[in-house]
């Protein structure tokens, strides 16, 4: 199947009882045995396995070329599931600009758990194998990166990790599959923020991992299961109706996001435009490589470098909605240093270019000319 196919068939089945086309929501946390130790089915207790979870999980692991999809309650849990493959004296390497929530998870939670975090730019390949080591386990790809859009050559890190025996993951949140495949570029696993586009409606709060061999997706399934961070069955049901229409939404965010960021490149209060579309993206060449379009995430920074700019900015637009996340289909606009990235220490925000005046907006499917106007007036 390609990929608009997959989206919509990629591992679905009717439902063998009924014949439903949508999978049901199997709202239940058991399942009846006959006798102990021998279910009437294929399901004991759903934080193992669950119906309506199942289908979803098939539906990842196509979209994503993997062999094995896992469906969790949010994108973190399923970064935190990776990380427990790890122990005392690993090291892992990740890149310099991270979403967050990601450099919290690495920093807070784990910093006392005997594994060493390096953050990297992924773009100087030498100065990325110098970190390399006897001890390293993991590298982790943010591509494009939230918020500065930054991008790694995932086939390129992919040939030196896989020569070193290191297993390599990719947050594809922001491209999707529909965008680029980082499985298919030489990567061992995906993670997504299911929030974001593949759910891509704003109402239910999700993350996966798609891992490449049946072999790790066994390992990230039992952790899966002994920690029990697994999705509901209504969420469940919610990102798989998503994943339906990922095609659709996709091509029209892709199209409004070259738009705004076209429109903001030219605008004179705009100094940096942050898209890996436009021609003067440091990595607009690596963008065209791995990925088949650029995707709906726009971040820019004012000519005038105050942060009460980007403030008055976000407090007047009307059709944007000044809110966490992204990948709707309404379109957001966050400010990274008192939002999102509120997290990282001032001198890593700084360090990383991350500015107090650094604006990050997802661009949904509305009419483009409501948005351009509604930037043109928030602007003024």
């Amino acid at each position: 199947m390609k990929f608009n196919t997959k989206t919509i068939h990629g591992g679905q089945h009717h439902d063998p009882s009924t014949g439903a086309v949508m999978p049901p929501v199997f709202q239940t946390s058991t399942f009846a045995q006959t006798s102990p130790g021998k279910p009437i089915g294929d399901y004991v207790y759903s934080r193992s396995a669950n119906p309506t979870r199942t289908a979803l999980e098939a539906a990842l692991a196509s979209i994503e070329n993997g062999a094995k999809g896992l469906a969790f309650s949010s994108g973190l849990a399923a970064t935190d599931c990776l990380l427990r493959s790890f122990k005392a004296g690993d090291e892992i390497i990740a890149m310099d600009d991270l979403y967050g929530g990601t450099y919290r998870l690495f920093t807070k939670i784990y910093k006392d758990s005997g594994i060493k975090f390096h953050f990297v730019d992924m773009n100087d390949l030498d100065n990325f194998q110098s970190f390399i080591n006897e001890n390293t386990r993991l590298v982790w790809l943010e591509t494009p990166t939230n918020p500065l859009m930054k991008l790694a050559d995932i086939a390129a890190i992919a040939k030196i990790t896989k020569a070193k025996n290191i297993l390599l993951a990719v947050d594809n949140t922001f491209a999707t599959p529909y965008l680029q495949n980082p499985l298919d570029l030489g990567a061992d696993v995906v993670m997504h923020s299911a929030t974001k586009y593949l759910s891509g409606h704003s109402d239910v709060v999700a993350g996966a991992l798609i891992a490449k061999t049946a072999e790790l997706g066994e390992q990230l399934l039992f952790q899966q299961f002994a920690t029990g961070a697994t999705l509901g069955p209504m969420d469940s049901f919610l990102v798989l109706r998503g994943i339906k229409t990922l095609h659709l939404r996709m091509q029209r965010h892709c199209e409004n996001g070259e738009k705004v960021a076209e429109f903001l490149n030219n605008h004179p209060k705009v100094k940096t435009v942050y898209y890996p579309g436009l021609a003067s993206h440091p990595y607009h060449e690596i963008a065209k490589k791995q990925m088949s379009g650029y995707g709906g995430m726009v971040s820019f920074d004012f000519a005038s470098g105050k942060k009460e700019d980007s403030v008055d900015f976000l407090e007047k637009v009307r059709i944007f909605t000044l809110a966490e996340s992204l990948g709707g289909v309404e379109s957001l606009a966050n400010h990274p240093a008192l939002m999102t990235h509120a997290s990282i220490p001032e001198d890593k925000r700084k360090e990383v270019g991350i500015t107090d005046d650094l604006v990050r907006l997802s661009v949904g499917i509305e009419d483009i000319d409501d948005l351009i106007e509604d930037l043109e007036q928030a602007l003024a």
